[in-house]
């Protein structure tokens, strides 16, 4: 059964951040993960707007977990930390 992060945050350093990205790109097909949506100009209808929303799909929960806890991952997160704020990301399946 599919699992989704569902992604939002706000980018405070863009070297940093491009870093981020091109590492979790890497990582991601080791999962059978794929960017389903990326989206910087997402409409905020209710809630708190955040300058990244994306959503990143996975054949399992299990896999995006063992991703999310992963020696690389863990590596990769240290990146997003230091160039992001208001971090929030949400697992969610079928």
């Amino acid at each position: 059964m599919a699992a989704y992060y569902i992604i939002s945050y706000d980018v405070i350093d863009q070297k940093d951040w491009e870093l981020y990205v091109n590492e979790v790109a890497k990582l991601f097909p080791k999962y059978g993960a794929s960017v389903l949506l990326n989206d910087d100009k997402a409409l905020t209808i209710e809630g708190t707007s955040y300058q990244i929303n994306a959503v990143v799909v996975f054949p399992s929960k299990e896999l995006a977990l063992e991703c999310y806890n992963s020696k690389e991952y863990l590596e990769i997160k240290k990146i997003r930390l230091l160039c992001t704020v208001n971090n929030r990301i949400v697992l969610a399946s079928n």
